[in-house]
């Protein structure tokens, strides 16, 4: 079963079981005032005698942080339903009030923390003497009650009459008494008894200790209910004391120095309706809640993952995550290429190899062929008629043919081109700026060189 569902079962349980387990209740009928006369009445259908217990909570208002506060045992007189009594509280000091019947401790309903409001008299208490209980008695370990941890309860024997007995206060919610098991002395701690606290980690708890002389004779003692360092739960069951959610008992009677007053309520028995709703919607609203935390836990887990953004490699694609590229290399098409120009002052050198060998003549700027002395072409680019080209070039393939006729250089190989480079017909154009060309040898047809003007006959004007 979900908690959830657990927690509104509870709830339920103990809104009813507090309001429906006793017959009756009581109602503050005049407001708590210092050393005034403190009236309640019981309504409902108890069985008497009626007590009412007082026991001082929180600190001193008076100075020097003196305690003039006693625990009041009030019984009420025969089958009366009704009391008064002179509480004999400094104003601005806080009390809880417990009422039983002769069914047992409390089954008349605990009050929250009620203020004494102030008044002209001061006369029921001495401001600056402390006073002291019957006995005192302790608790180990000390100052600390632990959910379902093993505490011990002891005292001096020779200065209790009689059995001394506990009782258990929680402030607005419920009061029992504390079984006293059974008695052993021990050194150091006097006589005692275990018990294990049924009480919820976090409810306020006072401890009041009694013995024949009658209800709080021992003093009182507050202590926040701790879970302990590894929660144990498994001494609670469904009647184990607790705060219970709605009005407190004791009608309507001011909480704090101001004035304010509580709403009206009961003890036991009163139908209290507008608790039983409220704890029915507090435990629907908290399913609700645990619902939409739920939905959203699932959803989260659910949800994929937003992958984040890569850049696209527009040269391999988009390979899936954590795999590396099948090839490191370019594509064929991204491939670098080397820019290869062709020898700028050699003919090409197809015709050596395909011609059986042919040899540049200086000065001529043409090819010829040394078996049959004919002339074949032009080379690339033409070559001064006084400078002599006698450097061999690597791209250029060494003579390998028949001496060349006198006069001309050539440069002899044995390499032969792989694949002969085809010759392209080149136009030379010399403007005619510069003066007249030359004239040409007989028989030759005259070539067109173009250079850029040489501007060496333009003069200067003044």
């Amino acid at each position: 079963m979900p908690r959830s569902l657990q927690a509104l079962e509870l709830a339920l349980y103990l809104a009813l079981s507090s309001h429906l387990v006793s017959g009756f209740s009581f109602t503050f009928t005049s407001q708590p005032q210092q050393c005034s006369n403190l009236s309640l009445d019981i309504t409902g259908s108890g069985k008497p005698p009626y007590s009412v217990l007082i026991i001082p909570y929180g600190p001193t208002p008076l100075p020097n942080n003196i305690e003039a506060r006693t625990i009041v045992y009030q019984q009420f007189s025969g089958d009366s339903s009704s009391v008064s009594f002179q509480l004999k509280y400094p104003a601005n000091s806080q009390f809880v009030a417990v009422v039983s019947d002769s069914t047992g401790f409390g089954t008349g309903g605990t009050s929250v923390a009620a203020s004494v409001m102030g008044s002209s008299d001061s006369s029921c208490f001495n401001a600056t003497q402390n006073v002291a209980p019957d006995f005192p008695f302790n608790i180990n370990p000390p100052n600390q009650v632990v959910q379902c941890s093993p505490s011990r309860l002891w005292w001096n024997a020779n200065q209790v009459q009689g059995t001394p007995n506990f009782q258990g206060v929680i402030p607005g919610g419920q009061s029992f008494s504390i079984p006293v098991g059974s008695l052993s002395q021990m050194g150091g701690q006097g006589m005692g008894f275990n018990w294990t606290p049924t009480v919820r980690a976090g409810s306020t708890l006072l401890i009041v200790a009694g013995d024949d002389r009658g209800l709080g004779t021992g003093g009182s003692e507050p202590y926040n209910v701790a879970s302990g360092l590894y929660p144990n739960s498994s001494c609670l069951t469904g009647n184990s004391p607790s705060s219970t959610a709605g009005p407190p008992a004791g009608g309507a009677y001011p909480t704090n120095s101001s004035g304010d007053e509580t709403g009206g309520g009961g003890g036991g028995s009163s139908n209290n309706t507008g608790a039983i709703v409220g704890g029915v919607i507090g435990g629907l609203a908290a399913i609700v809640i645990l619902a939409l935390v739920g939905f959203y836990i699932i959803r989260r887990k659910t949800t994929p993952k937003s992958q984040k953004e890569r850049p696209v490699d527009l040269l391999q694609g988009d390979p899936e995550d954590n795999e590396p590229p099948p090839n490191t290399e370019l594509p064929q098409y991204y491939r670098p290429e080397p820019f290869l120009a062709t020898a700028p002052t050699e003919v090409s050198s197809a015709y050596a190899q395909e011609d059986g060998g042919r040899l540049s003549v200086a000065g001529s700027g043409l090819l010829y062929d040394t078996a049959t002395g004919s002339r074949y072409g032009t080379s690339d680019r033409r070559q001064s008629g006084v400078t002599l080209f006698t450097e061999a070039r690597s791209a250029t393939p060494d003579y390998d043919g028949p001496a060349a006729p006198s006069g001309s250089t050539g440069v002899p190989s044995s390499r032969k081109s792989p694949m002969p480079r085809q010759l392209r017909p080149v136009n030379i154009v010399q403007h005619e700026d510069a003066g007249t060309p030359d004239e040409q040898g007989e028989g030759e047809q005259p070539e067109t060189i173009e250079l850029p003007p040489a501007y060496t006959n333009l003069r200067k004007t003044t």
